[in-house]
């Protein structure tokens, strides 16, 4: 079976520690304006078809940021109702 973002401990462990560091700031944080438009722009070239091999990879890298944050911001909002 292949390593995907949700099965590699490494994110999980990555996620636990931004939590646990800044609950607040982690449940607070969001994209900057320009990163969250390169993101959609990224985002709609692939649904037309358009993605460069390199933006293919950038994209990539936005996903495995963004499931980090994702299980973060779980992990802190727990944090913060303890």
């Amino acid at each position: 079976m292949p390593n995907t973002v949700s099965t590699l401990p490494l994110y999980h462990e990555v996620a636990d520690f931004l939590a646990q560091a800044a609950p607040t700031q982690i449940l607070a944080y969001k994209p900057s304006d320009a990163m969250q438009k390169r993101y959609d722009a990224l985002v709609w070239k692939k649904k037309e078809g358009n993605l460069s091999q390199e933006e293919a990879s950038e994209l990539e890298y936005y996903f495995m940021l963004e499931h980090i944050f994702r299980l973060a911001k779980i992990r802190a909002a727990i944090q913060t109702e303890s």
